[in-house]
């Protein structure tokens, strides 16, 4: 034995055989780790929602997201089968923890114990805080470079006007502004409602997220109108009072008229200028309805008319009608007298279908002038008389005289006394 082992050849040989079984042996290690590695595959499967396990009546969470990624490897069977069914469940367990700031494992369950899972994230930084209710006004705006020139915006609101918002006590506590924003095309010039979707935002205007808002729609009014300015007015007596009617005064209860039109046009505008035609007046109607134009360059002006009256002083003795005729027997006694002008008459007994047109006076109007006690005539007024003139059976130019009713306790004198009437 001493001898074969110390014989060259026996140890080369012995060495060879050696050699050949290592390399065999290795080379089915080698063929059986190959064929292990082609029954196993790795496959990513992409926004798998992320389930959060806390009590979302009372508390709000912050730091997870809506889904995750998750990495499996394993047996081509139990890949393929997961990659179908995905019957298993990827969450976060927040339950037990207290209110803060905590660093958590992203877990899953029902994932078969053959494949190795790797979730991508594997760790959330979350924050559990106390859910918070609190209700804002909205702050209902529209970019006014919007408008076409011109407009302005006179006012802006939202319905409701109010919101409720829901959320983590820091979110709710770092509200600054709750809006309501109007998109529209350039060149407005009209009033527009728009629905609007309602943002919350903190001091710097980041919108805040992780919040509830209800509702999360609001209908915003935008009453879009052309620039306009209000200016005082002033005014001027134009014409000639009547004979015996002195204007002492003129004056209205409108002190500022609304002028619509180009800014710079408008603004140079520095008062309103009312002429008042004073002709008009009577002793008995001193009201004067003056309609007011836009000025030159502008649009329109609010009010279009206004009502100007004035006060007068009346001189009874000029205003006393020519011609004028008792109505009784000698002058009244009384120096108390009060002037009735244009005291329409009418016409009666027509037969039906018949028309009358009066020649003189041309216009069908008489004076009257009452007398009586000075108590009497503060109670009279012009609906008191009736001036007419009986048409019974008459056809053709006629000349009528002209009646009057008028209360027991006064007085009066007319004139003219008859009228000229054209019955037709």
């Amino acid at each position: 034995m001493d001898k074969m082992m110390d014989n060259p050849w026996f140890l080369r040989i012995t060495a060879l055989l050696l050699a050949l079984l290592m390399f065999f042996s290795v080379k089915a290690e080698e063929e059986n780790n190959n064929s292990a590695a082609s029954n196993t595959m790795t496959e990513v499967i992409e926004e798998v929602p992320l389930e959060v396990y806390y009590d979302d009546t009372s508390l709000m969470v912050s730091g997870v997201p809506e889904t995750v990624d998750v990495q499996i490897t394993g047996p081509n069977s139990a890949v393929q089968r997961t990659l179908q069914i995905r019957d298993f469940t990827v969450f976060v367990d927040l339950r037990n923890l207290p209110l803060g700031e905590h660093r958590i494992r992203v877990q899953t369950e029902n994932i078969s114990e053959q494949l190795g899972v790797r979730i991508e994230p594997t760790f959330l930084n979350v924050m559990i805080e106390e859910r918070v209710t609190q209700e804002f006004k909205i702050d209902a705006e529209l970019n006014e470079r919007l408008l076409a020139e011109g407009y302005v915006l006179e006012s802006i609101s939202a319905d409701p006007d109010t919101v409720t918002v829901s959320g983590p006590k820091s979110v709710i506590d770092s509200i600054s502004f709750v809006k309501a924003t109007v998109t529209e095309e350039p060149g407005m010039d009209a009033s527009v409602t728009r629905e609007a979707r309602v943002r919350v935002l903190a001091n710097d205007l980041t919108k805040l997220e992780n919040v509830t808002i209800e509702p999360e729609v609001v209908e915003v009014e935008a009453v879009i109108e052309e620039y306009s300015r209000e200016v005082p007015i002033s005014l001027t007596q134009t014409g000639t009072a009547r004979e015996g009617i002195t204007v002492d005064d003129i004056e209205t209860s409108v002190n500022t008229v609304k002028i619509s039109g180009p800014q710079d046009v408008v603004d140079a505008i520095e008062e309103y200028e009312v002429e008042v035609n004073i002709s008009g007046i009577t002793a008995t109607d001193t009201a004067i309805e003056v309609d007011l134009p836009a000025p030159e360059g502008t649009s329109s002006v609010d009010p279009e008319n206004i009502i100007v009256d004035a006060e007068i002083s009346v001189d009874e003795t000029v205003l006393l009608p020519e011609n004028i005729n008792y109505t009784e027997d000698g002058y009244p006694g009384s120096n108390d007298m009060r002037i009735f002008e244009d005291l329409t008459l009418q016409v009666r007994g027509m037969e039906e279908g018949n028309n009358a047109d009066f020649l003189d006076p041309a216009d069908g109007v008489v004076a009257l002038v009452a007398y009586g006690t000075e108590e009497i005539l503060e109670s009279l007024s012009m609906e008191d008389f009736v001036v007419y003139v009986e048409a019974a059976e008459k056809l053709g130019q006629q000349s009528l005289e002209i009646a009057v009713e008028g209360p027991e306790e006064a007085e009066w004198l007319i004139s003219p006394v008859t009228a000229t009437v054209n019955i037709r």
